[in-house]
């Protein structure tokens, strides 16, 4: 029994001479060692993004090879962070895959396995720390450090849109939600935000996305208040253009299109060709993802302060208001106005403030999701 305390005061001696001769750690090299945080990928038109995101901007050298092509990226004094997945497939694009690596010590590589090997350019920003790689991308960036949207109060002038059992008219609503919502986009969320009308004048549908278009508006929002001829019918929706079949989808696009039932069918072979060439240009893909990001945001901030609102959930309609819009689109239903319980509710400035911070929340986790994200505060 005696033996134990000598043999581990060797022990520990043995230790104490180990650690004396090892090197010490040299910590002013970690802290200037750059952390690899995120990497995110996005597709647009003909061009793919890569976006890095780090701690501080590194020193980096590119480099291109052949059979098979390929563009490489060496990191100086990197770690890559445990979160990265290390190697992507992205299912669009000219990138077939994306890997990612600890290459030794100090030295992160990316390298971007391509269908074939187009120019690319470099750059970085800051705010936070990023370096985009931007492979056969278009002559025009589509990158901005303050996204543009553009919100469309529907309805206005001669045209009051849907009007409640009580008198209240549907473009009064729209206007006053599209204000709300402009500001917070703009002081909460540092975003350029324009409205297609700023007073009760009547615009036409397709001057509105006119507007956004020659802004070159990142987003196109169109807000609206839903009707039926139930009274009991209530609840929020959020559309993004497409054909249906769908008839009460048909039936919400025929009213807002100020058009009948017969002509909303008759509407499919007109606008088939603009329909395909939406999804060749991926814009569908995206609106469907910022209708989502608006929908889930408009149902939780509103049933956490009233009960009773039904999620009626994304759906797709041929709305003529979002046909030209070159940016992903949608329109939002933001309650029926034909519902009694639901007008009243419209009337309130507060659900409408609500609804605003809730439709602004959707806008900006949308932007915050895209790729080459302007990394603003998350509110």
């Amino acid at each position: 029994m005696a033996k134990r305390p000598f043999i581990k005061a060797i022990q520990l001696c043995a230790l104490f001479m180990l650690l004396s001769v090892l090197p010490p750690v040299p910590v002013a090299a970690a802290e200037n060692t750059v952390e690899v945080k995120e990497l995110r990928v996005g597709v647009n038109g003909g061009g793919t993004r890569i976006v890095l995101e780090f701690n501080r901007l590194p020193s980096y050298s590119a480099h291109r090879l052949k059979n098979p092509e390929r563009v490489y990226f060496d990191l100086k004094r990197a770690r890559l962070s445990p979160r990265i997945v290390p190697v992507q497939s992205p299912q669009r694009g000219l990138v077939k895959e994306i890997r990612i690596s600890q290459y030794n010590e100090d030295t992160v590589r990316v390298v971007l396995e391509l269908d074939q090997l187009k120019d690319y350019k470099t750059f970085t920003l800051e705010s936070p720390p990023r370096l985009v790689v931007d492979i056969g991308q278009e002559r025009n960036p589509f990158y901005r450090e303050r996204k543009i949207v553009v919100i469309d109060p529907g309805h206005g002038g001669h045209d009051p849109g849907a009007t409640g059992p009580r008198g209240l008219k549907e473009k009064d609503v729209t206007l006053d939600t599209a204000r709300k919502l402009k500001k917070i986009l703009q002081e909460r969320y540092n975003l350029d935000v324009y409205l297609t009308r700023n007073s009760d004048v009547y615009i036409g549908l397709d001057a509105r996305t006119a507007i956004a278009n020659k802004k070159r508006a990142d987003l196109f929002v169109s807000i609206h208040t839903n009707a039926s001829r139930r009274r009991r019918a209530g609840g929020i929706e959020t559309y993004l253009l497409n054909w249906t079949n769908d008839t009460e989808a048909m039936r919400v696009a025929a009213r807002e299109n100020a058009i009948s039932m017969e002509k909303m069918k008759r509407a499919r072979s007109e606008l088939g060709t603009i329909l395909a060439s939406l999804e060749r240009e991926t814009k569908r893909d995206e609106s469907l993802r910022l209708a989502h990001f608006i929908q889930n945001s408009l149902y939780k901030r509103l049933t956490s302060s009233y009960r009773g609102i039904g999620n009626l959930g994304v759906k797709q309609a041929l709305f003529y208001v979002l046909v030209d819009a070159e940016m992903p689109s949608v329109l939002v239903e933001v309650a029926f106005i034909s519902n009694p319980r639901e007008e009243r509710l419209l009337r309130s400035s507060k659900f409408r403030s609500t609804a605003a911070e809730a439709i602004a929340s959707g806008i900006y986790r949308y932007i915050m999701s895209l790729p080459d994200a302007p990394k603003l505060a998350m509110k």
